[in-house]
């Protein structure tokens, strides 16, 4: 973290970023203690954070909603430069995307799998 000495007004106090991303501020600490957002700090020792944190903030509840871990988003996010454009955030939500539909086509397998007439185990006096 480091230290600003006076408010930009662009940066976000925690409680903006949680309002703008639709989460708890408790949430915006535990991305920031998991290494997803980073904040400043003021000379009041108060956080700010770039404007662009609520995106990174909904982006990693959507992709916690697919399945992914923090750490696998941490890596997702890896890609995502400091300053995002619209067109990055495109190539992270198509990556999402991609992950989402691998992972129900796995869970249709399973599903197909579990209805199959095939014995899971053969119990023995049954």
């Amino acid at each position: 973290m480091t230290t600003i000495e006076t408010h930009a007004p662009e940066l976000l106090t925690v409680g903006e970023a949680a309002e703008l991303s639709g989460t708890a501020t408790s949430a915006i600490r535990f991305y920031e203690r998991q290494g997803l957002i980073e904040s400043q700090r003021t000379s009041g020792n108060q956080r700010r954070y770039q404007p662009w944190v609520p995106c990174v903030v909904r982006v990693a509840r959507v992709a916690q909603r697919v399945g992914l871990s923090v750490q696998e988003i941490a890596k997702v996010l890896e890609d995502v430069p400091d300053e995002p454009t619209p067109e990055d955030w495109q190539r992270l939500t198509d990556h999402l995307i991609a992950d989402a539909e691998r992972r129900i086509a796995e869970l249709h397998a399973v599903l197909a799998d579990l209805k199959s007439e095939t014995k899971r185990c053969d119990l023995p006096g049954r």
